[in-house]
């Protein structure tokens, strides 16, 4: 009898031990102050819907509120700012996109450095982006438009959103891609790119998909190629880039959470545990889908590397445009 008491308590010390190894175990609870998510976008806007979609899906687990708090403005600067400096302790979060990675190589200088002193946590999702070219345009496919180009040097107009944001970058590696001379004209927002696409004051086009999906169906603008590595779900007979003869070119925009740096990693874990944990519920997948939105978490540590290969890209991309930095 003693013998088998003896494994009992070895037995109970066993799976308490798993139990301290054990994910769920790792991820630290919060305190039950509201969770401050700020994000560098207005209100309404697809990235802030992303935020509010997971959002509110991780506070009902987590049983406490997460607020937003939309703060525009300066390239992301202003809200990536607000996280650095506050305190570490998981109670304020970045909603974090490709723009930070842009950031490093389009300003002179930043208040924080982009790489140490946030704490990544997950990706959340990434965004289609789409070659686009009026319904009643002369190019019928991607094809079209690359031997335009090639045969008309200087002559092609490629409108895109503000000089430094990632579809206007994207525009600057379409060309280098290419090998083509074009000119990347920038718009003040993505209602003046498509005006002056369907008015025929630029050629061609590079926007987010979602902002633009209800024209495209509507048969107002024709989307020439998708730049993701696989063709988009809302899009299915339409090819990526690389399908039409540029393997290896590919471009998504992207959100993610981090923290300021110096949270503890325990925490990092759990706030990790319930982003994914969102993505991963059907209303919520469904909700980012329709937006044109692919969702799809990641560890804290696949998070820094894609921060670390994007940030290198843009510069590099910024450079070569002759983009001065701001």
């Amino acid at each position: 009898m003693r013998h088998s008491r003896r494994g009992f308590t070895g037995l109970m010390l066993a799976l308490a031990a798993g139990l301290r190894a054990s994910p769920s175990a790792l991820a630290a609870p919060l305190s039950s102050r509201p969770i401050r998510l700020v994000v560098p976008f207005g209100a309404g806007g697809v990235a802030d819907l992303v935020a509010r979609s997971v959002a509110q899906k991780m506070s009902e687990s987590m049983g406490q509120s997460i607020v937003i708090d939309n703060k525009p403005g300066a390239g992301g600067v202003v809200a990536s700012d607000t996280v650095a400096k506050a305190p570490p302790d998981g109670h304020t979060l970045l909603l974090m996109s490709n723009g930070n990675a842009v950031s490093v190589g389009l300003f002179k200088s930043l208040p924080y450095d982009t790489l140490k002193d946030f704490a990544p946590v997950s990706t959340l999702g990434y965004f289609d982006m789409a070659v686009l070219a009026a319904n009643d345009s002369r190019f019928k496919s991607f094809a079209d438009l690359v031997a335009h180009a090639k045969a008309h040097p200087g002559k092609l107009n490629i409108g895109t959103i503000n000089v430094g944001s990632t579809q206007n970058l994207a525009g600057e590696l379409l060309k280098t891609s290419l090998g083509i001379d074009a000119q990347v004209v920038p718009f003040n927002g993505t209602p003046a790119v498509v005006t002056a696409l369907r008015g025929g004051q630029v050629d061609v086009a590079v926007e987010i998909l979602s902002p633009v999906l209800s024209q495209i169906e509507g048969k107002a603008l024709r989307a020439l190629a998708v730049m993701g590595e696989k063709r988009s779900p809302s899009l299915p007979d339409v090819p990526t880039v690389a399908e039409s003869g540029t393997p290896g070119f590919q471009v998504a925009s992207w959100n993610a959470l981090a923290a300021p740096a110096k949270t503890p990693p325990d925490v990092i874990a759990r706030l990790n545990q319930e982003a994914r944990k969102a993505l991963d519920s059907p209303e919520v997948r469904k909700r980012l889908q329709n937006l044109g939105v692919e969702p799809r978490g990641s560890t804290p540590q696949e998070q820094a590397r894609l921060l670390d290969s994007e940030i290198r890209r843009w510069s590099g991309v910024i450079q070569r445009a002759g983009i001065p930095k701001q």
